[in-house]
């Protein structure tokens, strides 16, 4: 159809309302950590009923843009990474949840990650952030026969060790993907003597970046986690 000949749709009044304050937002007028004008002020800004400003704002707030509490003013989010991933949070456990195809692809896509970053960790690495691997490994021995402590000390070693590359983008998709990979874990009780075998192949990760090998990294990286996928199912497989 010719642009010229379609038919002119009328937004509704929230609908307009949204993009005024989307562009302030984007344009800065409204920065992070303002507060968003009150109801009042922007119905007799626009001209336009509560409602209408209400429905706005919820649109604001589902993108991740604006932050509403009782009683108080919405207020201007500062968008990072980690806000971005948490928007799409629910909808991708969802897509997980029904289809096996879906988790097999989120450890396929894993690995692929942890490969680069184990590597980015190699090259990049601290005492200090040896010392924080270190910890970490020590936490999750401590952790030995409480499922639960076990394997959230198992993602604070990986996501460790993606913030070493000094990238809030790479920090963001691994902390997204291992919150996705947990609603997955299989109990680990079921799993007699594997947790050894867990900590093992940590301690051999954490000694080849330690060395800034990064090819012997990447391999202790990938047979880790290619012999734990197993431990990912859904639940109509456990």
């Amino acid at each position: 159809m010719n642009v010229v000949s379609e038919p002119i749709v009328r937004k509704k009044l929230s609908d307009e309302v949204f993009s005024r304050l989307k562009l302030m937002i984007e344009t800065g007028e409204l920065k992070a950590g303002d507060d968003m004008p009150s109801e009042r002020e922007l119905m007799e800004r626009y001209g336009v009923g509560r409602p209408a400003i209400r429905e706005a704002m919820q649109a604001l707030a589902g993108k991740g843009l604006v932050e509403i509490s009782q009683g108080e003013r919405a207020k201007v989010l500062r968008i990072t990474a980690e806000s971005i991933f948490r928007q799409v949070d629910l909808p991708a456990k969802l897509m997980l949840s029904g289809s096996s195809d879906s988790l097999e692809h989120l450890k396929s896509a894993r690995i692929f990650f942890e490969r680069g970053m184990v590597r980015e960790a190699a090259a990049k690495v601290s005492p200090a952030q040896i010392a924080e691997l270190r910890a970490l490994l020590e936490k999750q021995k401590q952790s030995l026969g409480d499922a639960d402590a076990f394997i959230d000390a198992d993602m604070e070693f990986h996501h460790a060790i993606a913030r070493i590359s000094g990238n809030p983008i790479f920090a963001a998709v691994s902390g997204a993907m291992l919150g996705w990979l947990k609603s997955y874990h299989t109990e680990m009780l079921i799993w007699t003597g594997r947790e050894d075998f867990t900590l093992a192949e940590h301690a051999e990760i954490i000694r080849a970046i330690e060395r800034g090998d990064a090819d012997i990294a990447e391999q202790a990286m990938v047979k880790h986690l290619e012999r734990s996928r197993a431990l990912y199912a859904l639940k109509s497989q456990k």
